[in-house]
């Protein structure tokens, strides 16, 4: 699989991912574990690879990329 997001791109989500995973040490109650949507951007963020972008044929990566 080619990565389809770019440095700039991968770092601001493992950025937001970590501050949205915080959340679960930060709050109280049940409403802590929405800290856990934080997995979705830290994983895409670190696989450089995002499906949404997929889905509608965007990319910020710099590589060329080849379309067959």
């Amino acid at each position: 699989m080619k990565p389809n997001a770019g440095q700039i791109d991968r770092v601001v989500r493992v950025i937001v991912g970590l501050i949205l995973l915080s959340l679960i040490f930060i709050l109280d109650g049940n409403v802590r574990w929405w800290g856990l949507i934080g997995l979705g951007p830290l994983l895409t963020g670190l696989a450089g690879r995002c499906p949404a972008y997929s889905l509608f044929g965007i990319s910020t990566c710099r590589l060329p990329r080849k379309d067959s």
